[in-house]
């Protein structure tokens, strides 16, 4: 572990904005779907409730290391960060396979809903530069967990484009399935980055 002040205290920093987004997220987009009766928006918000878990865990393992805990305890907390993190990224495929399906079932089509869409815009900028940030910070302070927690933020930037996508190619094509056929291709990316992040703290 990489025991770096500054680079701990930037981990805290983006991974607290990130969560308190996430809250955001889920209470817009969950009362947004509720509302408008759209299970893709009702997924979209339960996704943001599973990031705000994996969020929680990492703020968790990177105060252990900012209070000077021990190494072993550090990679104690690691371990278990990967666990938790890699068993949300499952839970997600779990989510994005079961609303597709719906969605292919019942005609289900992105809601229009506008409270929704503009969160979902949002996520679709925002999320893509939280994983590079993770990611550049979790290879600094050699943390598996916060490098994986980037993952997290990419199915949700996926899911918001989703919903963004589903609208614009129903409306002009009328070509409703591609959202959840798409989203079924990336299930696999998304498992397979749960299963190697389960690995990782399975093994240390």
């Amino acid at each position: 572990m990489v025991n770096n002040p500054t680079l701990i205290s930037r981990s805290l920093r983006i991974e607290y904005f990130s969560t308190a987004w996430m809250a955001f997220e889920f209470a817009v987009g969950f009362s947004s779907g509720i509302a408008a009766g759209s299970i893709l928006l009702i997924a979209f918000g339960m996704d943001s409730f599973l990031e705000i878990i994996a969020g929680s865990t990492l703020i968790w393992r990177l105060r252990k290391e900012a209070n000077h805990a021990s190494k072993e305890e550090i990679e104690k907390t690691e371990r278990i960060s990967s666990l938790i993190v890699g068993s949300v990224l499952l839970l997600l495929s779990v989510y994005v396979v079961s609303v597709s399906i719906y969605n292919l079932i019942n005609h289900q089509v992105a809601d229009t809903s506008i409270p929704g869409m503009l969160i979902a815009i949002a996520s679709v900028i925002l999320m893509p530069i939280l994983t590079l940030k993770k990611r550049s910070l979790g290879k600094q302070i050699n943390s598996e967990a916060l490098i994986e927690d980037g993952m997290c933020n990419i199915t949700c930037a996926y899911m918001a484009a989703t919903v963004l996508v589903g609208v614009i190619v129903t409306a002009l094509f009328g070509l409703w399935r591609i959202d959840s056929v798409a989203a079924l291709v990336l299930v696999y990316f998304i498992a397979t980055e749960g299963w190697e992040s389960l690995q990782n703290g399975l093994k240390k």
